[in-house]
């Protein structure tokens, strides 16, 4: 069966997660410790990050944004890339963002210090990082609750790739406790929507040991 190497709480592999459910492709999941260097891993993706998918015939594909355009290309329906030249370049647009710049700001100074650190037994979190990306966050849900207030989906009309990259990263936030979603009201209706989609549920299912989510992360009610 078509498997995926992950790590729970992953943004990038709950990234392809998500566009796997969506493309309602079956897939097994197998977590992989990245920091152990498995041989086995290491001939599938030498650069020895998660996710790499493996296919049925024996094609590995790794990287996140990598997966996801061969995705995109190999099984094309629903479209997540979005039907015009337009369309696709916000998209690719708003996944950089999240991707890369939420990640730089956000993702990487808590979830990297709170839950990588821990797994991968390296340290302590650092708070001048925790700060800096608490003070981050409050930015980019601003802008992403104003993006969703003006457009029914991030990227505009139709729900896409952009929106699961960015949904994949506010979820580890979420699962642990992070997110103030006072901050935007858009944000938090966007994100409830998002998550009553059947690809979401296995997300909202995952436990990690030792890490329990708040109360309001499996409610589809928010």
């Amino acid at each position: 069966m078509r498997t995926l190497f992950h790590l729970p709480l992953s943004p990038f592999c709950r990234k392809v997660r998500l566009v796997l459910a969506e493309k309602r492709l079956t897939f097994e999941l197998q977590m992989e410790k990245v920091w152990e260097r498995r041989h086995e891993y290491l001939e599938l993706n030498p650069a020895a990050t998660v996710p790499t998918l493996l296919e049925d015939n024996g094609l590995a594909v790794p990287e996140s944004g990598v997966i996801c355009e061969y995705l995109e290309e190999a099984y094309p329906e629903p479209v997540l890339l979005g039907e015009t030249h337009a369309e696709r370049v916000e998209v690719r647009r708003l996944i950089a963002w999240f991707d890369g710049k939420f990640n730089d700001e956000v993702t990487r100074n808590l979830n990297g210090e709170k839950y990588f650190k821990r797994i991968s037994g390296v340290g302590h979190p650092d708070a001048a990082a925790l700060r800096a990306g608490y003070a981050n966050l409050r930015v980019h849900l601003l802008y992403l609750g104003w993006l969703a207030e003006t457009r029914r989906w991030l990227a505009g009309s139709h729900v896409s790739l952009a929106d699961f990259a960015a949904a994949a990263h506010l979820s580890v936030l979420d699962y642990q406790g992070d997110i103030d979603w006072s901050v935007s009201p858009a944000a938090r209706e966007w994100y409830a929507r998002l998550k009553s989609r059947p690809s979401f549920r296995p997300l909202l299912a995952d436990r990690v040991g030792g890490m329990a989510p708040p109360a309001h992360y499996s409610d589809l009610d928010f």
